[in-house]
């Protein structure tokens, strides 16, 4: 549940905070962190097209790094490790899991869907990278982590003829 009370201590007039909740995106609800995914696949999805995997990789890397900053700048702020508000960690997920992707609507939809199972199940080691990670870091490793899984079923899927 977003805290309204926590977000009375963001300072949305900085650009940290608005890239931490990817512009916005964070503080939808219900499940800010599906809004957040939802967010980032336009913008990965355009990259994809535009020049493939290589604009896309380079593109996970800046905002796994932004996010980092961006999200130790809004734990600072609240003093909350990991806010739902938080949703950068997603967009970094989802962009990700989209390298193994085609730019096909079905091929993104079953990312999304797995991306959204392994960040929301969190399976070991996601959980232990949760639970022990702390800080900006600790907040985008997690999701960076369900993404690996995400995308590894992904790729068994595509090679299956599914995905």
């Amino acid at each position: 549940m977003l805290n309204r009370e926590l977000l009375t201590k963001v300072d949305f007039t900085k650009p940290w905070a608005w890239l931490a909740t990817w512009f916005g995106c964070g503080l939808a609800l219900p499940a800010p962190g599906t809004w957040g995914t939802i967010g980032g696949i336009p913008f990965a999805v355009f990259l994809m097209l535009a020049g493939g995997c290589k604009y896309l990789l380079v593109w996970v890397v800046v905002v796994f790094l932004v996010g980092w900053w961006a999200a130790e700048k809004f734990e600072k702020a609240t003093g909350e490790h990991d806010a739902s508000a938080i949703v950068i960690d997603e967009v970094t997920g989802i962009g990700f899991t989209l390298l193994f992707a085609t730019p096909e609507i079905k091929s993104v939809t079953i990312s999304f869907l797995l991306f959204r199972f392994f960040d929301i199940l969190k399976p070991w080691p996601v959980s232990w990278c949760d639970k022990k990670i702390g800080g900006g870091l600790g907040v985008m490793v997690d999701d960076l982590a369900a993404a690996v899984y995400a995308a590894l079923c992904l790729w068994g899927l595509r090679h299956a003829g599914i995905g």
